[in-house]
């Protein structure tokens, strides 16, 4: 199984060079890039471009820009398209494996010094999303297995659907403006991560400031996986109930809490465990739209805000990042399948 794994460890490399060449040409051949904008600044002002005279208003005055080729060849030179589209993915591939993700157009900043601020934000979002998902929805679709069919089976069902039908983002989007500020009832924030004079609070002050902005955008995180969760966990206890050790285990005398916690539990964990690898690029990656929705500077509201601005370096940056998380989640999942259930080997 140690090969299996190394080999999956080396099926990375091809796998990311895939993504990150595909995401890269579609960036580079797609109209609107950071050059075309920085001109269509200029064209706003007044004039034509390229190459010809750019006139500018200010303060009630006009004036004339001239932009001559050789300024805008070294803009070309700036954003890099002086060099065909492979030299320039191959010089991009280079600065990577020193460690180098660029400098964003739009920050003048690194990359790494632009993305590394909003770990943290989208790490605390995440990991309590992720862990209160499991907490609730585990016990809940346990629950729910051992009372199929009851009252409290089609109730919760009834409310695991509708939450199934809500997209996390427009559940967050729903929630402010029921909840938010300036709304009929003005319970929570309007998004952001702290309010801003945070710094000058009190300690009880700023846990409750950042309890305060937390239930919203954990709330919309819950809703993308709870159904999903809760019903897989059912069915998974479900199917194992109906196994022949199950049965032998109460033949035995043995009570059902132990049955379900000592044996069927456990085999029902095999199929959660996929989820546990991809939890971990959800958890530094972050959602875009939420973080979108309330306005939280973490990596999803980074790479939406790149994208729209035309900042290739940050956006490669973050697909970077997100890609390798993501590659590495599938094989830590296949590590939790092993780990679970001892019968399964990797060939």
């Amino acid at each position: 199984m140690t090969f299996y794994f190394i080999r999956r460890f080396l099926l990375i490399i091809p796998t990311f060079l895939g993504i990150t060449i595909l995401v890269f040409c579609i960036l580079q051949i797609v109209p609107g890039g950071p050059l075309e904008m920085e001109l269509m600044k200029l064209r706003g002002m007044g004039g034509t471009l390229p190459g010809g005279e750019v006139t500018s208003s200010t303060g009630g005055t006009t004036g004339t820009i001239n932009i001559p080729e050789s300024a805008l060849e070294e803009m070309k030179k700036f954003y890099g398209f002086d060099l065909p589209i492979h030299l320039r993915y191959a010089r991009w591939l280079g600065n990577l494996l020193t460690f180098n993700l660029g400098k964003s157009y739009v920050y003048a900043e690194p990359v790494w010094d632009v993305i590394k601020s909003r770990f943290p934000i989208s790490i605390y979002f995440g990991l309590i999303g992720f862990t209160l998902t499991y907490l609730i929805c585990v016990p809940l679709g346990v629950a729910k297995a051992v009372k199929n069919g009851s009252t409290f089976d089609f109730a919760t069902s009834a409310i695991v659907f509708m939450g199934y039908a809500i997209p996390g983002w427009a559940f967050g989007g729903l929630m402010l403006t029921l909840l938010g500020g300036g709304s009929f009832w003005d319970v929570f924030p309007l998004g952001g991560f702290r309010s801003d004079d945070f710094e000058y609070l009190t300690f009880p002050e700023q846990v409750w400031d950042q309890f305060y902005h937390t239930i919203l955008p954990v709330s919309a995180y819950l809703v993308n996986s709870f159904a999903t969760l809760t019903i897989l966990t059912k069915n998974s206890v479900i199917e194992n109930l109906s196994q022949d050790y199950v049965k032998t285990a109460f033949a035995k005398g043995l009570s059902e809490k132990r049955v379900i916690l000592g044996h069927v539990f456990r085999n029902s964990l095999i199929p959660l465990a996929t989820g546990l690898g991809h939890a971990l690029s959800l958890i530094l990656a972050g959602s875009i739209l939420i973080e979108v929705v309330f306005n939280i500077n973490g990596m999803g509201l980074l790479g939406y805000k790149s994208i729209l601005n035309r900042d290739y370096p940050v956006t490669m940056g973050i697909l970077v990042i997100s890609s390798l998380l993501m590659l590495t989640g599938n094989i830590i999942s296949d590590i939790f399948y092993a780990i679970i259930d001892p019968r399964i080997r990797f060939k």
